[in-house]
């Protein structure tokens, strides 16, 4: 479904953040992007869904293939209309809209007819925002905020959904639930997912597949209940080895390994 081939991308035609980055989301999958801040992940995102074009950034090497078409090239909305939705991280709702109306703007390309029907898959999903439609969407509390940006992007009818954080500053039961729906999500609507996240264990339980990010390169590869067992990644994301020391995947055996893509 979508192919990463080795790009490149830098803002103002002079800052390289992305180094080469590969990867690859199958149709019916959901892949996950770890990796500490700065690595590259959200500008990963960014470079699928075109809003690099917002913060003056472009892909400069490199393709992006998207059901066997080339989109780095076409315009963010363009994107969107072949199914492409990113969901930002920060939970960017319409303020001043209530929970409803942010739904709306999110299926207004579509029919009335077609809009009522998907606004009921929404709330399906969510029955918390079926009793929170008529609230101000900027009295919400995050996590509602959360399910409310999820929805709004469900309006649109994804063929690919691009998440970045969304467990970013929720407590754990609220994360535990937005991740079994994000899970039932792609098993019952055939939704795949390119999924950012500094939760490694959430991500990793509902994902296919994972890859991780340093320095704008993909230094670590594979099956997501590998990478889950996998002691380096385990103490990356502790962030200290056994020893009480900051760990860079530089200084594990699986990046010597893997060396070879950084030269």
């Amino acid at each position: 479904m979508l192919v990463v081939n080795n790009i490149e991308v830098r803002y103002q035609e002079v800052i390289l953040v992305l180094k080469g980055c590969s990867l690859e989301v199958p149709e019916g999958g959901i892949v996950t992007l770890l990796g500490a801040n700065g690595g590259g992940k959200t500008t990963t995102l960014k470079a699928v869904s075109g809003l690099l074009v917002s913060e003056e950034g472009e892909v400069t090497d490199g393709s992006i293939e998207f059901n066997g078409q080339r989109i780095d090239r076409i315009r963010p909305e363009e994107r969107v209309r072949m199914g492409i939705v990113q969901v930002m991280e920060g939970r960017r709702v319409f303020e001043h809209l209530t929970a409803e109306e942010n739904l709306v703007v999110g299926g207004q390309s579509h029919s009335r007819a077609k809009e009522k029907h998907n606004m009921a898959l929404v709330y399906g999903y969510f029955p918390k925002l079926k009793e929170l439609r008529n609230r101000t969407a900027g009295y919400l509390s995050g996590g509602e905020q959360q399910m409310l940006v999820i929805g709004r992007a469900l309006m649109i009818e994804p063929k690919l959904m691009l998440l970045d954080e969304p467990s970013l500053g929720l407590a754990p039961l609220i994360v535990d639930e937005i991740f079994h729906i994000i899970s039932r999500i792609n098993t019952e609507e055939r939704t795949s997912a390119l999924l950012v996240e500094q939760n490694a264990i959430a991500a990793l339980d509902i994902a296919d597949y994972g890859y991780v990010m340093e320095n704008g390169k993909v230094v670590l590869d594979g099956p997501a209940d590998k990478l889950r067992d996998n002691q380096d990644v385990q103490e990356f994301y502790l962030g200290l080895s056994e020893v009480g020391q900051q760990k860079s995947y530089k200084d594990v055996k699986h990046y010597r390994r893997r060396k070879r893509w950084l030269s």
